[in-house]
């Protein structure tokens, strides 16, 4: 068993990666992970080679405790941390996931992107907690049945680790003490971009006489075979988390994702409930039926604990001076559920995912004490005009990329719209 091991390591040394992930899955979920403090204290726990560590230390400006058991690994990291000026800001430690020796409330934030299999996602929130610091996060990626699984699929992962859907891991989180407030499915090309791929250009190049190596080999292709086989039963989801109880008070719990089929009627009676007329709620129906404005993955819902739906908001396509931008109407959630973030947390999740998809400039008509939260600014700041009369400070707009020039000119919105 340890020449297999040994040639496990040897097989993945220098590679990307070794679990699904990328630099902008990180990215995206450190963003969903504020607000932090100025400079945080981050422990990656499980990091392998580091590069999320590295993204963490640049981006978040702290410190990160980077752990792991494979001292390679660590070396890996700390060349690539003397290379990119990070030295000073990256400790690696040869420690295990399981058993940290650091005092309670050492960190803001604790990191685990495809290690927490390791140890489970239960023992690991149970052991990690105590390690957090009050308003901290922490941020796992684990991979969960995506839908009723086949039975090769179920077979190969009952044997190597149990796992289950995004509904049990919400239940196990919150038995931990844990409310979940971002759940993101990664996309498939962060299995296979910085993963499989590489791995399987050295699964070719692989010395078959090592000891061990044919079976680490073996291993590889079967998984990888799987993927392509059976790739949509299953899938890395990241996790963000945070206590439950916080300062002694309880907090509401909001799940956020893109909307389905079966949604579609709590959709519409959350318009219905939240504005005096069903005008939203017949936009929303219009727009879902217009192909040149819907886009699919940008209609997204919040679920309070009990997974019932409050909150709803909505991205279509319109155009700025006659090229592609989006437009962030209507936004809605249920009157018990507001001023409690529901709405906040759907427009998050929904701007997020525009900017993975690559958009860039998003307007919106609404209260000015509200939407500046999310990063707008009075549109007429970037050049972009309303078709019609509205206050200055009502007409906003975001770029959701600073290093992109927003769109100039006047908005075209969709027909559904009527203007």
């Amino acid at each position: 068993m340890s020449h297999i091991i040994e040639a496990f390591f040897a097989l993945h040394r220098g590679l990307p990666r070794q679990s699904a992930g990328s630099d902008a899955t990180t990215r995206h979920l450190l963003r969903q992970a504020g607000p932090l403090p100025a400079r945080p204290r981050v422990l990656d726990a499980g990091c392998g080679p580091g590069r999320s560590a590295l993204v963490l230390a640049e981006e978040t400006g702290g410190h990160v405790t980077a752990v792991d058991l494979h001292q390679p690994f660590l070396a890996e990291l700390e060349q690539a941390a003397a290379r990119r000026g990070l030295s000073d800001r990256i400790t690696a430690l040869p420690l295990s996931m399981a058993e940290l020796p650091f005092p309670d409330n050492t960190f803001d934030l604790i990191w685990a992107e495809g290690s927490v299999y390791n140890i489970g996602f239960d023992t690991a929130l149970r052991l990690w907690r105590r390690l957090l610091a009050p308003g901290g996060a922490i941020v796992v990626t684990e991979i969960e049945w995506a839908r009723t699984p086949s039975a090769p699929a179920r077979s190969f992962w009952d044997a190597a680790y149990q796992l289950r859907d995004h509904a049990a891991n919400v239940e196990a989180a919150r038995a931990a003490g844990f409310r979940t407030t971002h759940h993101w499915p990664l996309p498939d090309s962060d299995w296979w971009d910085e993963y499989y791929n590489p791995l399987e250009a050295r699964i070719a190049e692989a010395d078959l006489d090592r000891p061990g190596m044919r079976e680490a080999v073996a291993a590889g292709r079967e998984e990888i075979a799987l993927r392509r086989e059976h790739g949509n039963d299953y899938q890395y989801a990241g996790y963000v988390l945070r206590p439950e109880h916080e300062n002694g008070k309880h907090r509401m719990s909001w799940t956020t994702r893109p909307e389905t089929s079966a949604d579609l009627r709590a959709i519409r009676e959350v318009n219905l409930a939240a504005f005096p007329a069903a005008e939203e709620a017949d936009l929303v129906e219009a727009l879902r039926a217009d192909q040149d404005a819907w886009i699919d993955g940008l209609s997204f819902v919040t679920e309070a604990e009990d997974g019932s739906i409050v909150g709803h908001a909505l991205l279509t396509r319109c155009h700025i001076g006659g090229a592609p931008a989006l437009a962030l109407a209507p936004c809605a959630v249920l009157p018990a559920y507001q001023r409690k973030g529901a709405g906040s947390a759907a427009i998050r999740a929904a701007l997020e995912a525009a900017r993975a998809l690559g958009e860039n400039t998003v307007v919106v008509l609404g209260h000015a004490d509200y939407y500046p939260r999310f990063g707008f600014v009075p549109a007429s700041r970037l050049g972009i005009r309303a078709p019609f009369e509205v206050p200055d400070e009502a007409m906003m707009a975001l770029t959701l990329d600073p290093q992109r020039p927003a769109l100039t000119g006047t908005i075209r919105y969709p027909a559904a719209f009527g203007v």
